[in-house]
């Protein structure tokens, strides 16, 4: 299936943790190009998201941004570990019994020791294995809306090769004739010029001529390289660069065609197929 490199998918979801939130926006781009947006906080989860995006990408320039909103447990004041602070008291109370003068008890002193007072930790493997999750998600999404946008992308390619297609059926019958009566025009002209009864030599000098005019061979090449668009868009995958190469080549038909024309019935048909030829290939430049 042909991906466009354009689209959009955001995925949010509720943890022990916190609330996840994930947005992700891509567009079409040489190579894979990724670039996140996040708090510090979450900075080092940026190489297991880098992973596991290009795992599935193959081209675009992909902003991903995502924010963490920490469970209000996460956020609230440490709390007093009461097991803690009863074996404290307890402790307190044999190791007084041993001396007849003791001092009373610090209560802030108390509450800097280690372990009576309790605050609440991130789980960040429990995190991990959520964003993985909702990355999974997100480019599901991201993936099936590059899926729509390239099946768009494909009918808008097709459509033009139909007309390539029309274009070149125009102008192949006409070619014979445009020769044919371009040759009678020269011989003509020559005959004028040289004032010569040479027939034969005008005659070969005319046979080559109308070799390096034919462009029989061009409009071949064009009808193969729109079968070979036609199966690459038909066997899916990655076929961004191919079809790039392809338009490439289909553009240097158009070009020859134009300046072997010798009517205006050719270089209009050439004119035409340079114009179908780049807006196929504006077209190529979204597919991945």
């Amino acid at each position: 299936m042909i991906l466009s490199m354009t689209g959009f998918a955001s995925q949010q979801r509720a943890t022990n943790n916190g609330s996840l939130a994930l947005e992700l926006r891509a567009v079409n781009h040489r190579y894979l190009e990724l670039s996140f947006r996040m708090d510090e906080s979450m900075r080092n989860f940026e190489p297991m998201l880098r992973d596991q995006i290009a795992a599935k990408l193959g081209r675009g320039k992909v902003d991903c941004r995502l924010t963490f909103s920490p469970a209000t447990t996460l956020t609230s004041a440490p709390n007093i570990d009461e097991t803690v602070l009863q074996q404290l008291s307890e402790t307190v109370k044999n190791v007084a019994r041993h001396f007849e003068q003791t001092q009373a008890v610090n209560i802030l002193d108390v509450l800097r020791m280690p372990g009576v007072m309790v605050t609440p930790t991130l789980d960040e493997e429990a995190l991990e294995a959520d964003l993985k999750t909702l990355l999974a998600a997100a480019l599901d999404d991201l993936v099936a809306a590059r899926q729509r946008e390239g099946e768009k992308l494909k009918a808008i390619i097709l459509a033009r090769l139909a007309e390539v297609e029309a274009q070149v059926r125009i102008v192949k019958p006409l070619m014979p004739d445009l020769i044919k009566q371009y040759q009678n025009k020269l011989m003509d002209k020559l005959r004028e010029v040289c004032q010569t009864q040479d027939e034969e030599r005008i005659q070969q000098e005319m046979v080559l001529f109308a070799q390096r005019i034919d462009v029989d061979e061009e409009l071949s090449r064009l009808d193969a390289h729109v079968s070979e668009v036609k199966r690459i868009l038909s066997a899916g995958n990655a076929a961004g660069k191919r079809l790039d190469f392809l338009m490439q080549e289909m553009n240097r038909e158009a070009n020859t065609l134009g300046s072997k024309s010798v009517s205006i019935e050719t270089t209009q048909v050439s004119m035409q197929l340079k114009v179908l030829i780049e807006q196929m290939r504006e077209q190529i430049q979204n597919i991945e």
